[in-house]
Protein backbone atom coordinates (compact mmCIF):
# COMPACT_ATOMS: atom_id res chain seq x y z
CA UNK A 1 0.00 0.00 0.00
CA UNK A 2 1.14 3.75 -0.98
CA UNK A 3 0.74 5.94 2.07
CA UNK A 4 1.10 9.09 -0.55
CA UNK A 5 -1.86 7.22 -3.13
CA UNK A 6 -4.18 6.60 -0.43
CA UNK A 7 -3.81 9.99 0.47
CA UNK A 8 -4.35 11.42 -2.41
CA UNK A 9 -7.81 9.36 -3.16
CA UNK A 10 -8.85 10.48 0.61
CA UNK A 11 -8.14 14.14 -0.88
CA UNK A 12 -9.76 13.96 -4.27
CA UNK A 13 -13.72 14.55 -4.20
CA UNK A 14 -14.51 15.22 -8.27
CA UNK A 15 -16.54 11.77 -7.84
CA UNK A 16 -17.76 11.79 -4.09
CA UNK A 17 -21.54 12.98 -3.94
CA UNK A 18 -25.25 12.60 -4.19
CA UNK A 19 -25.59 10.51 -7.53
CA UNK A 20 -28.04 11.50 -10.52
CA UNK A 21 -31.75 10.96 -10.18
CA UNK A 22 -31.29 8.12 -13.26
CA UNK A 23 -28.41 6.81 -11.79
CA UNK A 24 -27.85 2.93 -11.17
CA UNK A 25 -26.29 2.50 -7.52
CA UNK A 26 -24.80 -0.41 -6.07
CA UNK A 27 -23.96 -0.47 -1.96
CA UNK A 28 -21.63 -3.01 -0.08
CA UNK A 29 -20.07 -3.48 3.18
CA UNK A 30 -21.55 -2.32 5.99
CA UNK A 31 -22.12 -4.19 9.60
CA UNK A 32 -19.59 -6.26 10.50
CA UNK A 33 -16.31 -4.36 9.27
CA UNK A 34 -18.36 -1.42 9.62
CA UNK A 35 -17.22 0.20 6.15
CA UNK A 36 -19.40 0.94 3.57
CA UNK A 37 -19.17 2.01 0.16
CA UNK A 38 -21.75 3.02 -2.51
CA UNK A 39 -20.86 3.38 -6.77
CA UNK A 40 -23.53 5.16 -8.78
CA UNK A 41 -23.32 5.05 -12.26
CA UNK A 42 -25.46 6.93 -15.10
CA UNK A 43 -24.96 5.47 -18.64
CA UNK A 44 -25.11 6.39 -21.70
CA UNK A 45 -24.96 4.32 -25.34
CA UNK A 46 -23.01 1.74 -23.80
CA UNK A 47 -20.75 3.51 -21.83
CA UNK A 48 -20.71 4.92 -17.96
CA UNK A 49 -21.23 8.80 -18.80
CA UNK A 50 -21.07 9.17 -15.21
CA UNK A 51 -20.35 8.12 -11.62
CA UNK A 52 -20.28 9.15 -8.39
CA UNK A 53 -19.33 7.63 -4.83
CA UNK A 54 -19.89 7.57 -1.33
CA UNK A 55 -17.64 5.97 1.41
CA UNK A 56 -17.29 5.33 5.37
CA UNK A 57 -14.75 3.77 7.38
CA UNK A 58 -11.66 3.34 7.48
CA UNK A 59 -9.06 5.28 5.15
CA UNK A 60 -8.49 1.84 3.05
CA UNK A 61 -12.52 1.96 1.93
CA UNK A 62 -12.78 5.61 1.59
CA UNK A 63 -9.86 5.35 -1.24
CA UNK A 64 -10.87 2.09 -2.81
CA UNK A 65 -14.31 3.81 -3.46
CA UNK A 66 -12.31 7.01 -5.41
CA UNK A 67 -10.16 4.54 -7.21
CA UNK A 68 -12.98 1.97 -8.86
CA UNK A 69 -15.01 5.55 -9.68
CA UNK A 70 -12.02 6.56 -11.16
CA UNK A 71 -11.08 3.68 -12.99
CA UNK A 72 -14.27 2.84 -14.56
CA UNK A 73 -15.48 6.93 -15.33
CA UNK A 74 -15.70 6.77 -18.95
CA UNK A 75 -15.69 2.90 -19.34
CA UNK A 76 -17.94 0.71 -21.28
CA UNK A 77 -20.30 -1.13 -19.91
CA UNK A 78 -18.59 -4.56 -20.73
CA UNK A 79 -15.39 -2.78 -19.38
CA UNK A 80 -16.88 -1.94 -16.30
CA UNK A 81 -18.11 -5.18 -15.34
CA UNK A 82 -14.92 -6.89 -15.97
CA UNK A 83 -13.16 -4.59 -13.22
CA UNK A 84 -11.42 -7.30 -10.17
CA UNK A 85 -10.48 -6.02 -6.76
CA UNK A 86 -6.63 -6.54 -7.93
CA UNK A 87 -7.53 -3.80 -10.26
CA UNK A 88 -8.04 -1.58 -7.49
CA UNK A 89 -5.61 -2.63 -5.15
CA UNK A 90 -3.09 -1.90 -7.79
CA UNK A 91 -4.09 1.64 -8.11
CA UNK A 92 -3.89 2.00 -4.57
CA UNK A 93 -0.35 0.74 -4.74
CA UNK A 94 -1.06 -2.79 -3.40
CA UNK A 95 -2.91 -3.67 -0.26
CA UNK A 96 -2.30 -5.71 2.61
CA UNK A 97 -5.25 -8.23 3.54
CA UNK A 98 -7.18 -5.58 5.31
CA UNK A 99 -6.92 -3.36 2.78
CA UNK A 100 -7.74 -5.84 -0.02
CA UNK A 101 -11.39 -6.56 1.46
CA UNK A 102 -11.68 -2.66 1.12
CA UNK A 103 -11.26 -3.20 -2.56
CA UNK A 104 -13.52 -5.70 -2.33
CA UNK A 105 -16.29 -4.19 -1.16
CA UNK A 106 -15.69 -1.18 -3.30
CA UNK A 107 -15.76 -3.55 -6.56
CA UNK A 108 -18.96 -5.42 -5.14
CA UNK A 109 -20.07 -2.15 -4.98
CA UNK A 110 -19.95 -1.52 -8.41
CA UNK A 111 -21.14 -4.92 -9.24
CA UNK A 112 -24.16 -4.12 -8.10
CA UNK A 113 -24.80 -1.57 -9.89
CA UNK A 114 -23.82 -2.83 -12.42
CA UNK A 115 -27.03 -5.28 -11.59
CA UNK A 116 -29.35 -2.95 -11.37
CA UNK A 117 -28.67 -1.81 -14.92
CA UNK A 118 -28.59 -5.46 -16.18
CA UNK A 119 -32.37 -5.37 -14.08
CA UNK A 120 -33.49 -2.67 -16.12
CA UNK A 121 -35.12 -2.64 -19.66
CA UNK A 122 -31.69 -0.43 -20.52
CA UNK A 123 -29.38 -1.41 -23.37
CA UNK A 124 -25.97 -1.74 -21.88
CA UNK A 125 -23.87 -2.53 -25.02
CA UNK A 126 -24.04 -1.86 -29.25
CA UNK A 127 -23.16 -5.52 -31.09
CA UNK A 128 -20.05 -6.60 -31.31
CA UNK A 129 -18.15 -5.65 -34.12
CA UNK A 130 -17.66 -9.47 -35.15
CA UNK A 131 -21.31 -10.06 -34.71
CA UNK A 132 -20.38 -13.30 -32.36
CA UNK A 133 -20.76 -12.26 -28.76
CA UNK A 134 -22.60 -14.77 -26.85
CA UNK A 135 -23.86 -14.29 -22.97
CA UNK A 136 -23.02 -17.43 -20.84
CA UNK A 137 -25.36 -18.14 -18.37
CA UNK A 138 -22.19 -19.21 -14.97
CA UNK A 139 -23.70 -20.88 -11.38
CA UNK A 140 -20.01 -20.91 -10.43
CA UNK A 141 -20.46 -24.67 -11.40
CA UNK A 142 -17.91 -26.82 -13.68
CA UNK A 143 -20.17 -27.06 -16.32
CA UNK A 144 -21.20 -23.51 -17.05
CA UNK A 145 -17.27 -22.08 -16.61
CA UNK A 146 -16.23 -25.17 -19.34
CA UNK A 147 -18.89 -23.44 -21.75
CA UNK A 148 -17.29 -20.35 -21.14
CA UNK A 149 -13.72 -21.61 -21.36
CA UNK A 150 -15.09 -23.48 -25.18
CA UNK A 151 -16.91 -19.99 -26.23
CA UNK A 152 -13.59 -18.06 -25.67
CA UNK A 153 -11.23 -20.87 -27.13
CA UNK A 154 -13.64 -20.57 -29.98
CA UNK A 155 -12.80 -16.92 -30.86
CA UNK A 156 -16.47 -15.38 -29.09
CA UNK A 157 -16.61 -12.34 -27.02
CA UNK A 158 -17.86 -13.99 -24.13
CA UNK A 159 -20.09 -12.29 -21.60
CA UNK A 160 -21.19 -13.90 -18.48
CA UNK A 161 -24.45 -13.50 -16.24
CA UNK A 162 -25.52 -15.03 -12.76
CA UNK A 163 -29.16 -15.20 -11.85
CA UNK A 164 -29.73 -13.61 -8.45
CA UNK A 165 -33.01 -15.91 -7.65
CA UNK A 166 -33.65 -16.70 -3.47
CA UNK A 167 -31.59 -15.31 -0.78
CA UNK A 168 -32.45 -16.94 2.95
CA UNK A 169 -30.04 -17.15 5.89
CA UNK A 170 -32.06 -20.29 6.70
CA UNK A 171 -30.32 -21.72 3.57
CA UNK A 172 -26.69 -22.98 3.14
CA UNK A 173 -26.08 -20.21 0.15
CA UNK A 174 -23.05 -22.35 -0.91
CA UNK A 175 -24.83 -25.54 -2.15
CA UNK A 176 -27.09 -23.29 -4.32
CA UNK A 177 -26.63 -21.69 -7.79
CA UNK A 178 -28.36 -18.49 -7.45
CA UNK A 179 -27.73 -17.25 -3.59
CA UNK A 180 -25.72 -14.15 -3.44
CA UNK A 181 -22.62 -16.58 -2.25
CA UNK A 182 -23.10 -18.03 -5.73
CA UNK A 183 -23.20 -14.80 -7.62
CA UNK A 184 -19.03 -14.72 -6.18
CA UNK A 185 -17.98 -17.56 -6.67
CA UNK A 186 -19.46 -16.88 -10.22
CA UNK A 187 -18.09 -13.70 -10.88
CA UNK A 188 -14.61 -14.84 -9.93
CA UNK A 189 -14.78 -17.51 -12.19
CA UNK A 190 -15.63 -15.33 -15.29
CA UNK A 191 -12.69 -12.64 -14.32
CA UNK A 192 -10.24 -15.28 -14.02
CA UNK A 193 -11.41 -16.38 -17.69
CA UNK A 194 -11.04 -12.70 -18.39
CA UNK A 195 -14.84 -12.00 -19.11
CA UNK A 196 -17.06 -9.09 -18.38
CA UNK A 197 -20.02 -10.39 -15.42
CA UNK A 198 -23.12 -9.39 -15.13
CA UNK A 199 -26.14 -10.46 -12.17
CA UNK A 200 -29.16 -10.49 -12.95
CA UNK A 201 -32.03 -9.86 -9.75
CA UNK A 202 -34.95 -11.91 -10.73
CA UNK A 203 -35.70 -13.02 -6.72
CA UNK A 204 -39.23 -11.22 -6.69
CA UNK A 205 -40.21 -13.17 -9.78
CA UNK A 206 -38.36 -16.15 -8.88
CA UNK A 207 -40.71 -15.65 -5.67
CA UNK A 208 -44.03 -15.28 -7.44
CA UNK A 209 -43.46 -17.66 -10.02
CA UNK A 210 -41.28 -20.42 -9.35
CA UNK A 211 -41.77 -20.90 -5.12
CA UNK A 212 -44.99 -19.52 -4.61
CA UNK A 213 -46.78 -22.47 -7.13
CA UNK A 214 -44.59 -24.84 -5.43
CA UNK A 215 -45.34 -24.02 -2.35
CA UNK A 216 -49.31 -24.51 -3.42
CA UNK A 217 -48.92 -26.91 -5.35
CA UNK A 218 -47.98 -29.17 -2.26
CA UNK A 219 -50.62 -27.29 -0.29
CA UNK A 220 -53.13 -29.04 -2.49
CA UNK A 221 -51.52 -32.36 -2.38
CA UNK A 222 -49.74 -32.51 -6.17
CA UNK A 223 -45.83 -32.85 -6.48
CA UNK A 224 -45.24 -29.58 -8.19
CA UNK A 225 -41.93 -29.89 -10.71
CA UNK A 226 -40.42 -25.76 -9.87
CA UNK A 227 -37.11 -26.39 -12.05
CA UNK A 228 -39.18 -27.14 -15.21
CA UNK A 229 -41.60 -23.79 -14.48
CA UNK A 230 -38.20 -21.79 -13.80
CA UNK A 231 -36.23 -22.56 -17.26
CA UNK A 232 -39.57 -22.33 -19.07
CA UNK A 233 -41.35 -19.23 -17.67
CA UNK A 234 -38.59 -17.02 -16.28
CA UNK A 235 -34.99 -17.59 -16.50
CA UNK A 236 -34.01 -18.21 -19.67
CA UNK A 237 -36.06 -16.00 -21.33
CA UNK A 238 -34.96 -13.33 -18.69
CA UNK A 239 -31.70 -13.82 -20.09
CA UNK A 240 -32.11 -13.72 -24.03
CA UNK A 241 -33.57 -10.45 -23.01
CA UNK A 242 -30.37 -9.55 -21.15
CA UNK A 243 -28.20 -10.94 -24.31
CA UNK A 244 -30.30 -8.40 -26.53
CA UNK A 245 -29.32 -5.44 -24.23
CA UNK A 246 -25.97 -6.42 -24.34
CA UNK A 247 -25.53 -6.84 -28.04
CA UNK A 248 -24.99 -10.78 -28.09
CA UNK A 249 -26.35 -13.09 -30.67
CA UNK A 250 -27.05 -15.86 -28.29
CA UNK A 251 -27.33 -17.67 -25.11
CA UNK A 252 -24.92 -19.91 -23.76
CA UNK A 253 -25.50 -22.84 -21.29
CA UNK A 254 -23.70 -25.66 -19.34
CA UNK A 255 -26.80 -27.90 -19.90
CA UNK A 256 -26.57 -31.28 -21.23
CA UNK A 257 -28.46 -30.92 -23.95
CA UNK A 258 -28.54 -31.14 -27.56
CA UNK A 259 -30.77 -29.09 -30.68
CA UNK A 260 -31.93 -30.65 -33.74
CA UNK A 261 -33.65 -28.55 -36.47
CA UNK A 262 -36.26 -31.10 -37.87
CA UNK A 263 -37.06 -28.82 -40.78
CA UNK A 264 -39.67 -27.00 -39.06
CA UNK A 265 -37.44 -24.89 -36.00
CA UNK A 266 -35.18 -26.19 -33.56
CA UNK A 267 -36.13 -29.01 -30.63
CA UNK A 268 -34.32 -30.66 -27.83
CA UNK A 269 -32.90 -34.01 -28.55
CA UNK A 270 -30.71 -35.58 -25.91
CA UNK A 271 -26.74 -34.99 -25.02
CA UNK A 272 -23.76 -37.72 -25.54
CA UNK A 273 -23.96 -38.31 -22.07
CA UNK A 274 -26.95 -39.34 -21.14
CA UNK A 275 -26.64 -40.15 -17.57
CA UNK A 276 -26.77 -36.05 -17.44
CA UNK A 277 -29.47 -35.41 -19.90
CA UNK A 278 -30.81 -32.63 -19.12
CA UNK A 279 -33.80 -31.67 -21.67
CA UNK A 280 -36.33 -32.75 -19.49
CA UNK A 281 -35.44 -30.23 -17.24
CA UNK A 282 -35.56 -27.51 -20.25
CA UNK A 283 -38.95 -29.05 -21.92
CA UNK A 284 -40.99 -26.05 -21.45
CA UNK A 285 -38.65 -23.47 -23.35
CA UNK A 286 -40.12 -22.47 -26.26
CA UNK A 287 -38.75 -23.27 -29.66
CA UNK A 288 -38.69 -19.83 -30.49
CA UNK A 289 -35.98 -19.38 -27.62
CA UNK A 290 -34.26 -22.48 -28.61
CA UNK A 291 -33.08 -20.56 -31.85
CA UNK A 292 -31.72 -18.22 -29.65
CA UNK A 293 -29.41 -21.05 -27.11
CA UNK A 294 -26.18 -23.04 -27.47
CA UNK A 295 -25.06 -25.69 -25.55
CA UNK A 296 -21.60 -26.35 -26.16
CA UNK A 297 -21.03 -29.74 -23.95
CA UNK A 298 -23.81 -31.30 -25.83
CA UNK A 299 -20.89 -33.89 -27.19
CA UNK A 300 -19.08 -34.42 -23.95
CA UNK A 301 -19.34 -36.24 -21.13
CA UNK A 302 -18.99 -35.09 -17.53
CA UNK A 303 -15.65 -36.34 -16.79
CA UNK A 304 -14.55 -34.97 -20.37
CA UNK A 305 -15.68 -31.63 -18.66
CA UNK A 306 -13.88 -32.07 -15.49
CA UNK A 307 -10.93 -32.71 -17.25
CA UNK A 308 -11.32 -29.45 -19.58
CA UNK A 309 -12.28 -27.38 -16.81
CA UNK A 310 -8.64 -28.91 -14.53
CA UNK A 311 -6.38 -28.47 -17.67
CA UNK A 312 -7.28 -24.86 -17.65
CA UNK A 313 -6.60 -24.51 -13.96
CA UNK A 314 -10.11 -23.75 -13.16
CA UNK A 315 -10.90 -23.78 -9.61
CA UNK A 316 -14.09 -25.06 -10.29
CA UNK A 317 -12.82 -28.56 -11.63
CA UNK A 318 -13.25 -30.33 -8.83
CA UNK A 319 -16.50 -28.95 -7.05
CA UNK A 320 -19.57 -31.11 -6.44
CA UNK A 321 -22.85 -30.69 -7.95
CA UNK A 322 -25.41 -29.69 -6.08
CA UNK A 323 -28.98 -32.31 -5.49
CA UNK A 324 -31.01 -29.44 -4.03
CA UNK A 325 -33.79 -27.15 -5.26
CA UNK A 326 -31.58 -23.78 -5.46
CA UNK A 327 -34.42 -22.59 -2.84
CA UNK A 328 -34.09 -26.12 -0.74
CA UNK A 329 -30.47 -25.82 0.15
CA UNK A 330 -29.28 -26.58 2.98
CA UNK A 331 -32.68 -26.60 4.80
CA UNK A 332 -34.79 -29.42 3.07
CA UNK A 333 -38.56 -29.70 1.93
CA UNK A 334 -40.26 -29.86 4.72
CA UNK A 335 -38.75 -26.91 7.09
CA UNK A 336 -39.12 -24.57 3.79
CA UNK A 337 -42.97 -25.47 3.65
CA UNK A 338 -43.62 -25.53 7.09
CA UNK A 339 -41.65 -21.42 7.51
CA UNK A 340 -43.04 -20.47 3.65
CA UNK A 341 -46.21 -21.92 3.19
CA UNK A 342 -47.54 -22.75 7.24
CA UNK A 343 -47.62 -26.12 6.16
CA UNK A 344 -46.70 -27.30 9.51
CA UNK A 345 -46.91 -30.95 10.94
CA UNK A 346 -50.19 -31.91 11.05
CA UNK A 347 -51.25 -35.79 11.81
CA UNK A 348 -53.31 -37.18 9.81
CA UNK A 349 -54.21 -40.98 8.58
CA UNK A 350 -52.66 -43.68 6.29
CA UNK A 351 -55.36 -45.02 4.70
CA UNK A 352 -55.43 -47.96 2.30
CA UNK A 353 -57.80 -48.29 -1.02
CA UNK A 354 -60.55 -49.68 1.42
CA UNK A 355 -60.29 -46.69 3.53
CA UNK A 356 -58.82 -49.12 6.46
CA UNK A 357 -56.62 -47.17 8.62
CA UNK A 358 -52.96 -48.60 8.63
CA UNK A 359 -50.44 -45.91 10.30
CA UNK A 360 -50.46 -42.40 10.95
CA UNK A 361 -48.49 -39.30 9.51
CA UNK A 362 -47.00 -35.78 10.22
CA UNK A 363 -48.96 -34.09 7.24
CA UNK A 364 -49.89 -34.97 3.94
CA UNK A 365 -47.41 -32.62 2.16
CA UNK A 366 -44.35 -35.05 2.99
CA UNK A 367 -45.74 -37.85 1.13
CA UNK A 368 -45.58 -37.79 -3.04
CA UNK A 369 -46.96 -40.64 -5.37
CA UNK A 370 -44.58 -43.71 -5.50
CA UNK A 371 -43.32 -42.83 -2.44
CA UNK A 372 -42.00 -45.76 -0.48
CA UNK A 373 -39.79 -44.75 2.35
CA UNK A 374 -40.98 -43.09 5.58
CA UNK A 375 -44.85 -44.32 6.07
CA UNK A 376 -44.54 -45.62 9.01
CA UNK A 377 -46.41 -48.61 8.23
CA UNK A 378 -45.54 -52.31 8.82
CA UNK A 379 -46.80 -54.66 6.28
CA UNK A 380 -46.07 -58.42 5.12
CA UNK A 381 -45.33 -56.55 1.52
CA UNK A 382 -44.01 -52.93 0.50
CA UNK A 383 -46.27 -50.37 0.45
CA UNK A 384 -46.16 -47.22 -1.78
CA UNK A 385 -47.72 -43.86 -1.68
CA UNK A 386 -50.63 -44.05 -4.34
CA UNK A 387 -52.40 -40.70 -3.67
CA UNK A 388 -52.39 -37.55 -1.06
CA UNK A 389 -55.73 -35.93 0.57
CA UNK A 390 -54.91 -32.61 1.28
CA UNK A 391 -58.50 -31.73 2.49
CA UNK A 392 -58.71 -34.46 4.32
CA UNK A 393 -54.99 -34.83 4.85
CA UNK A 394 -54.51 -38.38 4.34
CA UNK A 395 -51.99 -40.99 2.25
CA UNK A 396 -53.48 -44.04 0.94
CA UNK A 397 -51.14 -46.60 0.35
CA UNK A 398 -50.97 -50.02 -1.43
CA UNK A 399 -48.77 -52.98 -3.47
CA UNK A 400 -46.57 -51.98 -5.83
CA UNK A 401 -49.04 -53.07 -8.64
CA UNK A 402 -51.64 -50.70 -7.17
CA UNK A 403 -49.30 -48.28 -7.96
CA UNK A 404 -49.21 -49.11 -11.79
CA UNK A 405 -50.93 -46.74 -14.19
CA UNK A 406 -51.64 -47.56 -18.16
CA UNK A 407 -52.85 -44.30 -18.58
CA UNK A 408 -51.87 -40.38 -18.06
CA UNK A 409 -54.41 -37.57 -18.05
CA UNK A 410 -51.93 -34.22 -18.84
CA UNK A 411 -53.19 -30.81 -18.26
CA UNK A 412 -51.85 -27.45 -20.15
CA UNK A 413 -50.39 -29.53 -22.97
CA UNK A 414 -48.14 -27.43 -25.33
CA UNK A 415 -47.11 -29.07 -28.49
CA UNK A 416 -44.45 -27.57 -31.06
CA UNK A 417 -45.17 -30.81 -33.37
CA UNK A 418 -48.52 -32.03 -34.20
CA UNK A 419 -49.22 -34.85 -31.54
CA UNK A 420 -48.98 -37.81 -33.96
CA UNK A 421 -45.54 -37.13 -33.38
CA UNK A 422 -45.47 -38.50 -29.89
CA UNK A 423 -44.31 -41.61 -29.41
CA UNK A 424 -42.68 -41.70 -25.71
CA UNK A 425 -43.04 -39.69 -22.69
CA UNK A 426 -41.34 -39.35 -19.88
CA UNK A 427 -42.72 -39.04 -16.51
CA UNK A 428 -39.99 -38.15 -14.41
CA UNK A 429 -36.74 -36.68 -14.13
CA UNK A 430 -33.87 -39.28 -14.99
CA UNK A 431 -36.65 -41.84 -15.86
CA UNK A 432 -36.38 -43.95 -18.44
CA UNK A 433 -39.87 -42.84 -21.49
CA UNK A 434 -41.98 -44.96 -21.73
CA UNK A 435 -43.65 -45.53 -25.06
CA UNK A 436 -47.25 -44.23 -25.77
CA UNK A 437 -50.10 -43.07 -28.02
CA UNK A 438 -51.91 -40.21 -27.71
CA UNK A 439 -54.91 -38.23 -29.23
CA UNK A 440 -54.21 -36.38 -32.39
CA UNK A 441 -54.16 -32.62 -31.69
CA UNK A 442 -52.31 -29.97 -33.40
CA UNK A 443 -49.53 -27.21 -32.55
CA UNK A 444 -50.48 -25.27 -29.74
CA UNK A 445 -51.72 -25.44 -26.12
CA UNK A 446 -54.13 -27.87 -24.79
CA UNK A 447 -55.88 -27.97 -21.08
CA UNK A 448 -56.04 -32.05 -21.83
CA UNK A 449 -54.44 -34.53 -23.50
CA UNK A 450 -55.02 -38.32 -23.05
CA UNK A 451 -51.83 -40.34 -23.10
CA UNK A 452 -52.13 -44.36 -23.18
CA UNK A 453 -48.61 -46.11 -21.92
CA UNK A 454 -47.43 -49.23 -23.68
CA UNK A 455 -46.29 -50.64 -20.36
CA UNK A 456 -47.69 -49.27 -16.90
CA UNK A 457 -45.32 -46.99 -15.65
CA UNK A 458 -44.97 -47.05 -11.59
CA UNK A 459 -44.97 -43.25 -9.30
CA UNK A 460 -46.90 -41.20 -11.80
CA UNK A 461 -46.91 -38.17 -9.24
CA UNK A 462 -49.60 -35.16 -9.96
CA UNK A 463 -47.92 -32.11 -10.60
CA UNK A 464 -44.81 -33.25 -11.86
CA UNK A 465 -44.18 -32.60 -15.49
CA UNK A 466 -44.23 -34.74 -18.59
CA UNK A 467 -41.73 -34.63 -21.67
CA UNK A 468 -43.02 -35.40 -24.66
CA UNK A 469 -40.88 -37.06 -27.40
CA UNK A 470 -40.18 -38.01 -30.81
CA UNK A 471 -37.44 -40.56 -30.36
CA UNK A 472 -34.98 -38.72 -28.81
CA UNK A 473 -36.33 -35.10 -29.47
CA UNK A 474 -38.71 -33.32 -27.44
CA UNK A 475 -42.23 -32.08 -29.43
CA UNK A 476 -44.06 -31.00 -26.06
CA UNK A 477 -44.59 -30.81 -22.40
CA UNK A 478 -47.61 -31.05 -20.10
CA UNK A 479 -48.60 -31.34 -16.30
CA UNK A 480 -49.68 -34.48 -14.95
CA UNK A 481 -52.70 -34.35 -13.84
CA UNK A 482 -55.02 -35.52 -10.59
Amino acid sequence: MDPALIEEYLRDGSRRGEADADAFTGAAGGAPCGDLVRISLTLDEGAIAAVSFEAEGCASARAAGAATAEIVDGAGVLEAAATEPKQVASALGGLGPAGLHAAEIAVDALHRALSAAASSQQRLAPPAPSGDRVLVAMSGGVDSAVAALLEGERGADVVAVTLKLWEDPANDGERSCCSPQAVLAARSVAHSLGIAHFTLDLREAFRAGVVQPFVDGYGKGTTPNPCVACNGELRIDAMVALADRLGASRLVTGHYARLHDDGSGPLLAGPADPAKDQTYMLAAVSPSTLARLAFPLAGLRKQEVRELAARAGLPVAGKAESQDLCFLAGEGKRAFLARHGGLADRPGDVVDRLGRVRGHHPGHQNFTVGQRRGLGVSSHEPLYVLATDAAANTVTVGSRQELARRSVTLHRATLYRPAARIDRVRLRYHSAPIACRTEQLEPGVHERLEVVLEEPAFGVAPGQSACLMDGDLVVGQATIAR
